[in-house]
């Protein structure tokens, strides 16, 4: 059996806890197939991780998202706009979608997949509709910054209006199941990058929705040395080996998920195996940048007002989903609940995901992480507090220190958050700290200098 259009696009609304309040009848009908019902919480997995972004950041988005209805898989284009605020709910607006069964759902996954990996690995990626047209801006790397403000300039304009072919004719995407590779170039500044056209539906009626994926152009490896003499992991080595681990965590993916076609368990297990440590080597990758920034003797901080319960709130949201996952349930402070202080937001958000995903990683299944605000001092304080094993008086000194993992399992992490956790923290004017006793969890406090 081929896909079959939707003529009836769905609309919904949700509330501030994501409770779905309206929906059209195609719309409620998925979710009642999904488990759930209008008065509950939305009950299409994908579609409500894009709804909690969505409020949580209190953007528009517009996302894919997928489920099986009725025993087929249906796939729609979804914009998400936030009511007014964190606090209040959003708006569901379906732009495309339809349902396919058979041998063209397995296809549509593989093809979806390939969409993965360009999304993953490209520098910029756009949305554009049927007469090439940008729709919105998915992403963009610290690296396109000029880039970007040109494409916000330029959105309800043809894409096409700020990049340059040299050798084919411009707006020739071209369709298939395999992307193609444009050579264009940032016409501002001539900037040559590598484009690719991901066609998503291309149906009569369905908004023809697809997306560029470009890749900047790179030099080649700078002359930059440590002290050593070798280059810093922090700097060209951990972009130039990004890339190619990101490709094999896709490609490990594909295999594990078996869209390249069917395979025996072990070798399933085997891909799941290459991809842990492909996002273990990342993670190691992006701590060693972090602590080449930290201990650099001109590492600074931009102090700026900020409230602490909205930072808290914030790495709640992010870690919610991980959190779910393992039955836990994770506190932040109520809405509402503020502490002002002086500190840089990045930085500050930055260590308490560290916290707080380390408390959701040793924490067990089915407990509770609570994220707290509090003052003393002329410090503002926030404390992530979880009911774990705990830690003796001696592991409170050592696991500060540089390379200290908090376990010793596969999932132990690089050793060097919390030891890049307190050297951010004291640079910021403040301190990070731990109460804990075996048996009973444990108690990390930021502290940063208070706003009066």
């Amino acid at each position: 059996m081929g896909s079959r259009q939707m003529q009836e696009l769905g609309c919904a609304t949700t509330d501030y806890a994501d409770r779905l309040l309206i929906a059209d009848g195609r719309l409620e009908r998925l979710n009642e197939d999904c488990g759930g019902g209008v008065g509950s919480t939305l009950a299409i997995p994908e579609l409500l991780d894009i709804v909690v972004k969505a409020r949580e950041y209190e953007q528009c988005l517009s996302r894919q998202f997928t489920a099986i209805e009725g025993g087929e898989r249906v796939s729609a284009w979804v914009e998400v706009e936030p009511k007014g605020g964190r606090e209040t709910g959003c708006s569901i607006r379906v732009l495309a979608w339809h349902s396919e069964t058979g041998l063209e759902s397995a296809g549509r996954d593989k093809q979806r997949r390939r969409g993965e990996i360009l999304r993953l690995l490209s520098d910029l990626s756009l949305r554009i509709d049927q007469s090439d047209r940008i729709l919105s801006l998915v992403r963009a790397s610290s690296e396109l910054e000029e880039l970007e403000e040109a494409v916000g300039a330029n959105v309800g304009q043809k894409w096409t209006r700020i990049f340059r072919f040299p050798d084919r004719a411009a707006g020739q995407t071209g369709s298939g199941e395999t992307p193609k590779p444009l050579i264009c170039s940032f016409s501002p500044t001539g900037q040559e990058l590598t484009a690719f056209v991901e066609n998503f539906e291309r149906r009569e009626g369905d908004g023809a929705l697809s997306a560029i994926h470009f890749f900047a152009k790179r030099a080649p490896l700078s002359q930059s040395q440590t002290p050593t003499g070798t280059p810093s992991i922090g700097g060209d080595l951990a972009s130039v080996f990004r890339q190619p681990i990101n490709r094999i965590i896709a490609n490990a993916e594909t295999i594990r998920t078996q869209l390249a076609g069917p395979i025996g368990a072990q070798y399933s297990d085997y891909a799941a195996d290459i991809a842990t440590a492909g996002q273990h080597l990342l993670a190691l990758m992006d701590d060693l940048s972090d602590l080449a920034i930290v201990e650099a003797d001109n590492f600074s901080t931009a102090p700026d007002r900020i409230d602490l319960g909205d930072v808290a709130r914030r790495a709640c949201g992010i870690l919610r989903v991980r959190a779910r996952e393992r039955n836990i349930e994770l506190d932040p402070p109520p809405a509402g609940e503020s502490q002002p202080a002086i500190a840089e937001f990045r930085r500050v958000l930055q260590v308490l995901l560290n916290l707080i995903g380390n408390a959701i990683r040793y924490a067990p299944e089915e407990s509770r992480i609570w994220v707290r605000l509090d003052a003393s001092g002329g410090m503002a304080m926030v404390t992530v507090a979880d009911q774990g094993l705990g830690l003796t008086a001696e592991e409170q000194v050592r696991i500060f220190e540089k390379y200290e993992r908090l376990g010793e399992g596969e999932d132990g992490g690089t050793g060097l958050g919390l030891y890049i956790s307190r050297r951010i923290a004291r640079a910021m004017g403040g301190d990070l700290t731990v109460e804990s006793a075996p048996g009973q969890g444990a108690r990390f406090c930021l502290a940063v200098p208070i706003a009066n």
